[in-house]
């Protein structure tokens, strides 16, 4: 039985590095592939995002697979992060190869960060590399198939979801056919996860219902108290002239052999589950962002189950891609809402945001 979370996909790992005090309120987030690295693709969606080696992950180019992603707060300064991954992965020799010596290797390290900058006080206490290499040795570091840190850690330390707390959450789905398909996701909204009307997180309904709805006073008296964190936090923030930006992150991985156009697809069909349990999503405030990883530990068909004939073996394969893709985005959906079950209320400088945990505890 695995842990119901991304690192159930066979050697993927995950590692944090967070900040907190003394103007410090951000982290970095690796999610490192198996050595020999993972086919990897991109979606992004937002309308504002801070992404480096992008383009790499495109099908059309020649990287073909990348050995880690990061994730970080920090806005387009907490890229720097990647630096210190890209030097760690250099000295451990991993990377794409660009000579004869094994060592000759360049690391292609896919980054996307979210707007957190000011939420400890500090404008530019922000993630570098040294974090980013942190991150990745904490990863490194970490026993397979071990629990990733869910909540206010990582690139989540500083992360809100409109005027709630968001943070990291992960999650897993095994098929029928025995693929794992799992997500990492970083909830950092513009967007509301909180459906008003009941109070239930919009990634738990309908399903909500059958394990009881917050009872109606507990609702009023959430909607007070996030109105008056709302109040607040534009209050603070109007004092220092910084508007609140924002960014949901994901990693979908797979242990299916995926090629880079089929992973960019995952991408794509995860950015469903990221719309189910945010409202609105991919905003221009937002810089929404879904990375794709497949380790190929496990093939679409097994081999006893493919059909000689070349048309009809056209269709097995795309129900085979069909599973993964609808469970992709259910997955992404489940990470996100763990992701705001899991973080802690937070109240400083850049401003007050209860979690949906303090706000409907009574519940």
């Amino acid at each position: 039985m695995g842990v119901d979370g991304i690192t159930d996909v066979a050697g993927v790992r995950v590692g944090h590095a967070s900040r907190v005090g003394d103007g410090w309120l951000t982290g970095t987030t690796v999610v490192l592939a198996p050595g020999g690295g993972a086919v990897a693709s991109v979606d992004v969606r937002g309308g504002g995002p801070g992404t480096r080696e992008t383009d790499a992950l495109d099908p059309r180019n020649i990287v073909p697979r990348v050995e880690a992603v990061v994730l970080t707060g920090g806005s387009a300064y907490g890229l720097a992060a990647a630096s210190g991954v890209m030097a760690w992965l250099e000295e451990q020799g991993r990377g794409f190869r660009v000579g004869p010596d094994p060592a000759q290797v360049v690391p292609v390290v896919p980054a996307a960060a979210l707007f957190d900058l000011g939420r400890g006080g500090d404008f530019r206490a922000r993630p570098d590399a040294a974090m980013g290499r942190e991150a990745a040795a904490a990863a490194a570091a970490s026993a397979s198939g071990a629990p990733a840190a869910q909540g206010n850690v990582g690139a989540g330390t500083g992360a809100v979801c409109g005027a709630m707390k968001g943070g990291v959450g992960t999650a897993s789905t095994v098929l029928p056919s025995g693929t794992t398909v799992a997500a990492l996701a970083v909830v950092n909204a513009a967007g509301s996860g909180l459906d008003p009307t009941t109070g239930a997180l919009y990634a738990e309904l309908p399903g909500a219902a059958a394990g009881g709805l917050p009872d109606a006073e507990v609702h009023a008296a959430a909607l007070r108290r996030l109105e008056a964190a709302r109040e607040e936090t534009a209050r603070r923030f109007a004092a220092s002239a910084r508007p609140p930006l924002n960014t949901t992150l994901a990693v979908v991985a797979t242990d299916a052999a995926l090629g880079k156009a089929q992973a960019q697809k995952l991408a794509g069909s995860a950015h469903d589950g990221l719309a189910r349990a945010v409202r609105p999503a991919h905003l221009l405030s937002d810089g929404d962002t879904v990375f794709a990883l497949a380790t190929g530990a496990r093939p679409l068909l097994p081999p006893n189950a493919a059909t000689p004939d070349p048309a009809f073996a056209v269709h097995q394969e795309a129900g085979a891609l069909n599973e993964v893709f609808a469970a992709g985005a259910d997955t992404l959906t489940r990470a996100m809402a763990k992701a705001l079950r899991t973080a802690e209320s937070i109240d400083g400088p850049g401003g007050i945001f209860p979690s949906y945990t303090d706000l409907y505890a009574p519940a």
